[in-house]
C-alpha cells in the first residue's frame, strides 16, 4: 500500500503552525494594528479642528519618535505589566467599619504622580493640588518645563533639569512669548530622551491674550505632543475663566481631569 499523499492532508487545528507562518501572521497583524492606530489618530486630530500645518507637525513629531516608541513597546511586551500610580487614587476606600482596614484608611488622599504619556487638568482657583503633583512627579523626568508667570519652586530639583518659559518674558530682557513660540520651545525638551514634565498655569493669561479658541487648540496639540514623546503634562486653571462650552472643550482634550 502506498503512503497517503500529504497534499490531500487536512490541517490539524491542534497542531502549531510552522514558524514562518506564525511569523507572517504576527507581522501582518502588527502591521494592520499600526496602520489602524495611525489612521485613527489622524481622524481624531482632524476632528479637533487642527489645520493642515498642525497635522503635519503632529505627524512629523510621531515619525521622529517612532523608533523609540517601537523599542518601548518591545520592552513593554517583554516586561510584566505595571500598575499606574493613579490606581490607588481612583480606587474607592474600604468602609471604616471594617476592622481589617479601619486602621489604614488615610485621612487625606496623597497626590499621585503622572506617568509618561499622561496629561492631567486640575480645576482650582489657585495652584495648590497641581503644585503637589508637580513636586511629586518632577524627580521622575530628566527635564521639567515650567510655563508660568509666577514660576513655583520645586525643592530638590537641580537647575540644570529645569526650563522656565515666562509668557510675559523677563523684565528688561526677552519679549513676551506667544503660544506658537512656546510650542516651538517645548519641542526640544519633550522630544529629548526620557521626555519632559510640562507644567502650565497660565491658561487664563493665554485666554485673555490670544483668545479661547487658540488656547484650546494649543492644549490639544500639547496633549498630543506629550503622548507621542513619552512626556507628561500638568495644567492647572480656574474654570471660571472660560465659558461653559469652552471649558468643556478644554477638559475633553485631557486624559485626566481633577
Amino acid at each position: 500500500m502506498s503512503a497517503p499523499d500529504r497534499r490531500d492532508r487536512r490541517p490539524d487545528p491542534t497542531e502549531e503552525p510552522p514558524a514562518d507562518e506564525e511569523y507572517a501572521r504576527a507581522y501582518s497583524s502588527g502591521y494592520e494594528e499600526g496602520v489602524r492606530h495611525a489612521l485613527r489618530e489622524v481622524v481624531q486630530h482632524a476632528s479637533r479642528g487642527h489645520t493642515s500645518q498642525e497635522l503635519r507637525m503632529l505627524a512629523e513629531s510621531r515619525l521622529a519618535r517612532l523608533p523609540e516608541e517601537a523599542e518601548l513597546k518591545r520592552r513593554g511586551l517583554l516586561a510584566p505589566p505595571r500598575r499606574t500610580a493613579w490606581g490607588a487614587l481612583l480606587r474607592p476606600h474600604a468602609p471604616a467599619s471594617d476592622p481589617r482596614v479601619a486602621s489604614v484608611v488615610p485621612t487625606a488622599i496623597v497626590p499621585g504622580t503622572l506617568a509618561p504619556g499622561q496629561s492631567l487638568l486640575v480645576r482650582e482657583l489657585r495652584p495648590s493640588k497641581a503644585l503637589e503633583i508637580l513636586r511629586t512627579t518632577a524627580p521622575g523626568f530628566p527635564r521639567v518645563v515650567i510655563v508660568s508667570i509666577h514660576p513655583p519652586e520645586i525643592p530638590g530639583l537641580p537647575a540644570s533639569r529645569r526650563i522656565d518659559l515666562s509668557p510675559r518674558g523677563e523684565p528688561g530682557g526677552s519679549s513676551p512669548l506667544g503660544l506658537s513660540e512656546i510650542g516651538g520651545r517645548l519641542r526640544g525638551p519633550t522630544e529629548g530622551a526620557g521626555g519632559a514634565l510640562v507644567y502650565l498655569d497660565s491658561v487664563e493669561y493665554f485666554v485673555t491674550e490670544e483668545g479661547p479658541e487658540t488656547t484650546i487648540k494649543f492644549a490639544h496639540w500639547l496633549v498630543g505632543q506629550v503622548q507621542a514623546t513619552g512626556s507628561a503634562l500638568l495644567v492647572t486653571y480656574d474654570n471660571r475663566s472660560l465659558e461653559l462650552k469652552d471649558a468643556s472643550r478644554l477638559e475633553r482634550a485631557f486624559q485626566l481631569v481633577s
